[in-house]
């Protein structure tokens, strides 16, 4: 089977799907390569490394499609490229399907399978295979680096000639993927951290890694599945809100990533709280694009309101798209592994408690429960 790699075509896309290592690990497995010529490019990988990996190139994403049986990308391709593709093939890709019904209906109604690694389970087998929680790993450390470069101060101590310069505060909302590397970064950078999360069971994880864990008198827990946080009750987050107003206003840095799949990020940080903030104090909203955790967040936007920046960055893992595409193409090339024989032979199972999941679309039917429920709301 013939497996087509496309040049990303989002606006600031710098990631590649799959990387020189992963073609080897491909046509070890019987499959055959294409990469569209300059894909790696913006990655730091020239089509030559892709040829001495054993790929071929081809001059234009038609090209690539031709007879491709499987295709596989960061983002969904655009909809000329989906037109192009065949009956039965295999997209594998961040297809968004909780948020994108019109992708989803279009890859069902032209009978192309659509895998959607934003819906690969969170199970102990499919860690290596979670590019959620990799990409998320890239948008956790790059921000606490763009929260540095936006901070008028230092951020470890400083012992000096002209005195002792104390280190800067940052609070961490969320201590998922995201908010465990920026607890990591920041403490490497000298910062004092502190962490708050509604799951309880993430304590022990941000104390080991130097961080104190932000308690209310009155536990707010709210842990659901698959380890993901669910949404509080007015009285919880009523809660919530009232132990960050009283943390957040000794705090130079605050880095927010408290997401809900498939439904707005809950509200974290009021007006009133940054009006409590000291000028020159920095917000990095990690759920912009899901709506924000600040009240004043605009997504994709850098906006200064009461004296403190607040950011709003989309798609970080584009900003450091070397690791970045290394760690998306091992999730991808394992995924594969799960429905592709030794000899290149596919065998979709859907009963497979990886491929079942994350399979959104097949022979025409939308299979995801989830993804079917959102259609119809």
């Amino acid at each position: 089977m013939k497996v087509a790699v496309l040049k990303e075509t989002r606006a600031g896309e710098r990631r590649v799907a799959l990387v020189p290592q992963g073609v080897k690990a491909l046509l070890k497995a019987g499959l055959e390569v294409t990469i569209q010529t300059g894909a790696g490019l913006a990655s730091s990988v020239s089509d030559p490394e892709y040829k001495e990996a054993g790929a071929t190139i081809a001059a234009s994403a038609p090209e690539a499609l031709r007879d491709a049986g499987m295709v596989l990308a960061v983002h969904a391709p655009p909809p000329a490229d989906v037109a192009a593709m065949s009956e039965g093939t295999i997209l594998v890709s961040f297809l968004s399907p909780l948020t994108n019904p019109d992708l989803v209906r279009a890859l069902a109604a032209s009978k192309i399978t659509g895998i959607a690694m934003e819906m690969i389970p969170r199970i102990t087998r499919a860690q290596s295979m979670d590019a959620l929680s990799s990409q998320a790993t890239v948008a956790g450390y790059k921000a606490v680096l763009i929260a540095a470069d936006h901070l008028p101060k230092f951020l470890p101590m400083f012992t000096t000639a002209a005195g002792t310069i104390r280190p800067a505060k940052a609070l961490i909302l969320g201590a998922g993927v995201a908010g465990l590397q920026a607890i990591a970064t920041a403490r490497r950078l000298g910062a004092v951290v502190l962490a708050f999360d509604v799951r309880p069971a993430v304590k022990e994880q941000v104390e080991s890694l130097g961080a104190s864990f932000l308690e209310a008198d009155e536990e707010v827990a709210a842990e659901g599945e698959g380890g993901y946080a669910k949404e509080l009750s007015e009285d919880q987050h009523k809660k919530e809100l009232d132990l960050i107003a009283g943390a957040i206003v000794d705090c130079d840095i605050v880095i927010t990533t408290a997401q809900i799949p498939g439904r707005d990020a809950p509200l974290l940080i009021t007006e009133d709280m940054v009006r409590s903030m000291r000028p020159g104090s920095v917000i990095i909203d990690l759920a912009s694009e899901s709506g924000g955790n600040c009240a004043l967040t605009q997504s994709g936007e850098t906006v200064v309101e009461h004296g403190v920046h607040i950011l709003g960055p989309v798609n970080l893992p584009a900003g450091i798209p070397v690791h970045a595409s290394q760690m998306y193409s091992k999730n991808i090339v394992t995924l594969v592994g799960e429905f592709v024989g030794e000899e290149g032979q596919v065998e979709l199972d859907m009963e497979n408690d990886v491929v079942g999941p994350s399979t959104v679309t097949h022979e025409g039917q939308v299979t995801n429960e989830r993804v079917r429920n959102a259609l119809s709301t």
